[in-house]
């Protein structure tokens, strides 16, 4: 038993046998964990882009069931969601392929005995403009595109003039 001075009073929740805290971890920041690497994590869990589909297909089977305005409304908000997770999945995905192509040519003209050479970010952000206007071009959406952006700088720049009431 352990020894307890009687000059203090006994406390009312007393430790009689000492419990070992459980330590929690957050395997995000752990080091046991590993380092992040999202080409294994993707081919790790590649399983999971086809339970997805099935999950976006039964979701899309019970929409068009659906009678209930406020369930349907549900519905069509949760498949909303899964067809934006869906597009920005290929978006991340178009991004790392374009960066791996990129240092693959950086490597092979080191093999030649060149200088690498390393975009800037507006560099890589006007590559990735051009593709997109390339790719919108194909698609014959490009005008409409550039519709909505002359409107949105339209709605800009109005608000940036002084308005009527302040003259």
């Amino acid at each position: 038993p352990l020894e307890m001075s009687a000059k203090r009073p006994v406390p009312f929740l007393r430790q009689v046998v000492p419990v070992r805290k459980k330590v929690q971890r957050d395997p995000r920041f752990d080091d046991l964990s590993g380092e992040y690497k999202p080409e294994i994590f993707l081919k790790t869990y590649s399983f999971l882009d086809s339970i997805k589909k099935q999950e976006k297909e039964m979701v899309q089977k019970q929409l068009k069931k659906c009678r209930n305005m406020e369930q349907k409304e549900k519905l069509q908000r949760l498949l909303n969601r899964m067809t934006q997770q869906e597009q920005a999945q290929k978006k991340q995905q178009k991004l790392r392929e374009r960066e791996l192509s990129l240092k693959r040519q950086q490597r092979e003209l080191a093999k030649q005995g060149k200088k690498p050479f390393f975009l800037k970010k507006s560099e890589k952000r006007k590559l990735e403009l051009a593709e997109k206007y390339a790719e919108l071009k194909r698609s014959g959406k490009l005008e409409s595109f550039l519709n909505k952006k002359r409107k949105r700088n339209a709605i800009k720049d109005k608000r940036h003039l002084p308005s009527q009431k302040n003259l």
